[in-house]
């Protein structure tokens, strides 16, 4: 095969997916008001991949979530955008707060076809087939790149500041966008902290005169990285405060916030421009069809022959991967799609989903008869045989598209949640498969309304706060990672972990050992910002 047709391979098979797309499956925490917090999870959670009722037999293009989001995004291959979860800062974009159980159509992007999505901690970006992108939510820091931060919360979609947009995606509290624009193929706006804009600065200053309380300037216009200026960026993904972005020529550039080796540079200084990962430079530069994802505390891409790579803190206990090592038990698997929450990961690889990580929420979907935690990757019995599309990770959640052809008669054995209503209208499409399975699982109706007050967001000082800042969107719980030390310079051990094997280790069906009320420790602020980037002292505040 040529290696023209090599490169047109990935494309076709995304397009054969955008005409066709596939079932919804959901699995993990849907009590939205209490994931995070620092209560035991409840009652409220789907263990085994399960489907929701307003999106049954609706074919969906890709799903959305992200590491720090309580909130999940859905398109269609009509280019219509369903959102639910959590909205106490209008990241669902229906023009109020209502939180959401049940998948609700975006009525405002209607007159749009929507054809990406990402989602942060409390904001919303989506891209459209024109290249506009429309952005929700908290506005705080600038995150809607809207050129403006009069309106802290934007509860309808409004126009980003950015033209010729091929994707997007979102950290915790900044949006990263893909342009087809010479010179300007990333750019970036948010909250610099840790330098994960990208342009060489965090924007940190005191927030009075003689005052050693710490702030970051906003920046809510979106602007190019000008040390990528001359390479074509075609692939990103977000951490909670880290960026991975990959080049036309298949180099890997990471930035951000360094901590547990999540960049991939075997030490944990912040960077504060895009540095190349030296791993990929060589031998291992990435293949057109590659994959990249970005955990809270990770990162991943797939390399030559289809080989997951992953850098960061991979699990709970033991020593952090400081530069990309190869994850042998998914050795010889073809990876389709991946993403990462957290601390737990998902992937479609041939015709088998399979999930690892930390969980709490029943978001592997091993199922009530399952173990909650897997160190190592599995498979997901239930959806063996099945062709994943797309799947996405939130916080306690992950989303599944399955290809309807290969499930079969299993999907109708699937549970269906319909979730409690809200009052509001859903605008829900005609169901392409009305003999629809009226059972499924209703507890998750009963859940409350309210949850007990919640603490303060992991990074509530940053500046000072006001109530309306932590509401309770903890993803913050675990935003960074179990930095408790002080420090991001903390040492760590750069030993491999890889055990080898190209089979799952499907016969191992042991716990982490952590119990169901587990929370890792709140990171405290580091000390360390920007070692080694040439920053100068405290600094006063933004001219307005």
């Amino acid at each position: 095969m040529s290696p023209v047709e090599t490169e047109k391979k990935p494309e076709e098979e995304e397009e054969k997916t955008v005409k066709q797309g596939g079932e919804l499956l959901f699995c993990g925490a849907t009590n939205w008001d209490t994931i995070g917090t620092r209560g035991v999870p409840g009652d409220f959670n789907l263990s085994s991949p399960t489907r929701l009722r307003p999106l049954v037999g609706v074919d969906i293009r890709s799903v959305a979530s992200g590491c720090t989001s309580c909130h999940c995004v859905a398109l269609d291959v009509e280019g219509r955008c369903y959102t639910w979860g959590r909205n106490k800062k209008g990241q669902l974009g229906h023009g109020d707060y209502v939180q959401r159980d049940r998948p609700t159509v975006v009525s405002d992007l209607l007159k749009h076809k929507v054809i990406r999505a990402g989602a942060g901690r409390c904001h919303t970006v989506v891209v459209t087939n024109d290249g506009n992108s429309f952005t929700f939510g908290w506005n705080k820091h600038g995150q809607l790149g809207s050129g403006s931060i009069k309106n802290e919360f934007e509860l309808s979609p409004v126009h980003c500041q950015v033209t010729d947009v091929t994707n997007a995606v979102c950290g915790a509290d900044f949006t990263v966008w893909l342009s087809s624009v010479e010179g300007s193929s990333i750019l970036t706006a948010g909250l610099p902290q840790y330098g994960q804009l990208g342009h060489g600065t965090d924007n940190e200053y005191n927030t009075k005169e003689s005052s050693v309380r710490l702030a970051y300037g906003p920046q809510p216009r979106p602007k190019a990285i000008a040390s990528l200026a001359g390479e074509t960026i075609v692939k990103v993904a977000c951490g909670t405060n880290h960026t991975v972005a990959v080049d036309s020529k298949g180099f890997v550039y990471t930035w951000g916030f360094g901590g547990y080796g999540r960049l991939g540079h075997r030490e944990q200084k912040d960077e504060w421009v895009p540095r190349r990962v030296e791993v990929f430079q060589r031998l291992n530069v990435l293949p057109p069809d590659a994959l990249v994802s970005a955990g809270s505390v990770n990162s991943a891409c797939t390399a030559g022959g289809g080989q997951l790579y992953m850098w960061g803190k991979i699990k709970t206990t033991g020593d952090d991967w400081m530069y990309p090592k190869p994850v042998m038990d998914l050795s010889g698997w073809k990876i389709r799609c991946m993403d990462s929450g957290s601390m737990h990961h998902f992937c479609g690889a041939e015709d088998s989903c399979i999930s690892w990580g930390h969980a709490q929420y029943g978001e592997l979907g091993y199922g009530p008869d399952g173990q909650k935690s897997s160190a190592n990757p599995r498979k997901v019995d239930i959806l063996e045989g099945t062709r994943v599309v797309s799947v996405a990770c939130g916080l306690g959640h992950s989303l599944i598209v399955v290809d309807r052809t290969t499930v079969g008669d299993r999907l109708e054995q699937l549970n269906i949640y319909d979730g409690k209503a809200s009052g509001e209208v859903s605008e829900e499409p005609e169901s392409k498969n009305p003999a629809v399975k009226k059972t499924g699982e209703k507890n998750a109706a009963k859940s409350s309304a309210k949850s007990k007050k919640r603490t303060k967001d992991e990074e509530s000082d940053v500046e000072e706060e006001e109530d309306s800042d932590n509401d309770g969107d903890d993803s913050e719980e675990d935003a960074n990672g179990q930095e408790n030390k002080g420090s991001h310079g903390g040492r760590s051990s750069t030993r491999g972990r890889g055990k080898g094997a190209k089979k799952l280790p499907m016969e191992e069906n042991k716990n982490t050992g952590h119990g169901r009320g587990w929370t890792p420790v709140e990171e405290k602020k580091s000390s360390q910002h920007g070692q080694g980037s040439g920053k100068a002292g405290k600094r006063e505040g933004p001219h307005k």
